[in-house]
């Protein structure tokens, strides 16, 4: 599977390992804790068996830097209520103006971002002084991620490193190399079924979106209110379309297109990164220290015959792993999210053009969540497959798959390449996706901003069009410019998003940011 929307945690790492680097030693702060508190639940009517869930304490406890966190109870399956539970994470920084208008929920992204980690290291990301100033600020983490109980998938570390970093022997597309594919998935899979149960089987979206309702009764708010970020528009779209009704105002940034298939998502994303790989170059090539010399086509040339060169014969690491064409293209795809960041191309390109990986596996080890000393501080990898392959029904048929790679490959030449293949993976998976793809209208809901970049890499900006357009009630605002999601990153939309988030106000037309 090849879909790359880690989201705007990803994103915020990597600013924060640059800054860190420079900043590191030079100060450190201290906040006390925030005392320890209660949410009242809303008490609304809810069936008996939902009661316990909906009308749930939540007991909020100070966890540093002004912070608090609690701990809220699911039911495992909602179609089971009354058998096993599972917990959902929480984290909440209480309005800075004292007087709080109510909560906003913010989701970073992924599928498998964690919302608690994202509150907890970048709240000044997430959410502008005026958003701090008004409303409780609650980040949390979505069934099976993170602090939640998580999809857990391997014995150790070092099998993750396995699963990620190794390479499948065999020429890609061909037979041998689709059945070793597929193979290394299906051990995965099991991997995570032994591991996590039928957990695995509950990490749906749509389980996701009833959480949400059940966490917006239990915070005692009677509508929700909501930023979600990437895969996080997708979840807002979701609960609008679920609970027209209970939806305050959502703002979704960096869309998703709830009708797009698997190869749907593949294809658009492949020529979204194609199209920032264009836009970093044509900056690249004007700048002295440039990697590249001549045309911006002759150093995509130079980029993709790199990949299939790392493809055929990988480098190696000191610590033994090897560098080849998939764990490359993800080392090239974080920084694309963000042009503040394109400098990391930049050493990328000059180390492992030189035979170096140190660059490479720094970056891929960022957007994979792994740590230097070979640990892993999340379970994102393990929650991303775990839920798109619920939400997403996929095909093994290896004409079909061998057929998307063409198109793949004619579309996004760079990059297609290693976008291709993704019905060697969730058709392994020990659960099916049962979601039929379509359109989100969400009649009866309020009305609804949709956020789209014009060059948005990863969530293209057809995809914010084709949400809104779909929205009974959708609202486009516009980022005229590069990067994934726009909130913070334009003073012109988070002016829109915090007028309509504190007051309602919902601009007249797009106001093309």
């Amino acid at each position: 599977m090849s879909r790359h929307g880690r989201g705007r945690a990803a994103r915020a790492l990597l600013a924060f390992v640059a800054v860190s680097v420079l900043l590191t030693g030079c100060v450190s702060w201290f906040q006390a804790p925030r005392p320890s508190a209660t949410s009242t639940p809303t008490g609304e009517q809810v069936s008996a068996e939902l009661a316990p869930y909906y009308h749930q304490v939540l007991r909020w406890t100070g966890c540093g830097g002004g912070l608090q966190c609690a701990t809220a109870t699911a039911p495992l399956d909602w179609d089971d209520p009354g058998a096993d539970t599972i917990e959902l994470a929480l984290i909440r920084q209480p309005a800075t103006g004292g007087a709080a208008q109510g909560s906003l929920l913010i989701n970073p992204g992924g599928p498998g971002g964690s919302g608690v980690g994202f509150i907890r290291d970048s709240i000044d990301f997430a959410a502008s002084d005026t958003l701090q100033r008004d409303f409780d600020v609650v980040g949390f983490d979505p069934r099976g991620v993170g602090a939640s109980t998580p999809i857990d998938c391997t014995a150790d570390d070092a099998a993750l490193d396995d699963y990620i970093y190794g390479i499948v022997p065999g020429e890609r597309g061909s037979d041998a190399w689709i059945a070793a594919s597929a193979q290394k998935n299906a051990a995965f899979g099991q991997g995570c079924l032994e591991h996590s149960g039928q957990l695995l089987a509950h990490v749906d979206t749509e389980s996701a979106v009833r959480d949400l309702d059940m966490l917006r009764a239990a915070l005692g708010d009677a509508a929700l209110d909501y930023l979600g970020y990437s895969y996080g528009t997708y979840l807002g779209a979701r609960y609008a379309e679920r609970f027209p009704d209970k939806a305050g105002r959502l703002v979704l940034d960096g869309a998703l297109d709830p009708s797009a298939t698997e190869f749907d998502v593949t294809l658009t994303q492949a020529v979204g990164f194609e199209s920032a790989l264009t836009a970093y170059l044509t900056d690249c090539l004007d700048r002295d220290d440039c990697p590249f010399t001549g045309s911006v086509d002759a150093a995509r040339a130079r980029i993709a015959g790199l990949l299939h060169e790392l493809d055929a014969h990988p480098l190696t690491a000191d610590d033994g792993r090897r560098l080849g064409a998939n764990t490359m293209f993800s080392a090239i795809i974080l920084p694309l999210y963000n042009e503040g960041n394109w400098s990391y191309l930049d050493e990328l390109f000059t180390d492992t053009v030189a035979g170096g990986t140190d660059t490479a596996f720094f970056l891929a080890d960022v957007y994979n969540d792994r740590e230097s000393d070979g640990s892993y501080s999340s379970n994102g990898t393990e929650a991303f497959i775990s839920i798109n392959c619920l939400d997403y029904p996929s095909d093994a048929d290896p004409a079909t798959m061998r057929s998307e790679a063409a198109e793949l490959e004619e579309q996004a030449p760079v990059f297609g390449p290693w976008m291709a293949y993704g019905g060697t993976l969730c058709p392994q998976w020990p659960f099916r996706s049962t979601v039929e793809r379509g359109p989100i209208t969400a009649p009866g809901s309020p009305d609804i901003l949709v956020v789209g970049t014009t060059n948005d890499p990863a969530t293209p900006y057809v995809w914010a069009q084709a949400l809104a357009g779909q929205l009974e009630h959708g609202h486009l605002i516009t980022h005229v410019g590069e990067g994934h999601t726009a909130y913070g990153e334009s003073e012109c939309v988070t002016q829109v998003v915090d007028a309509f988030l504190v007051d309602g106000t919902v601009p007249a037309s797009d106001p093309m940011c």
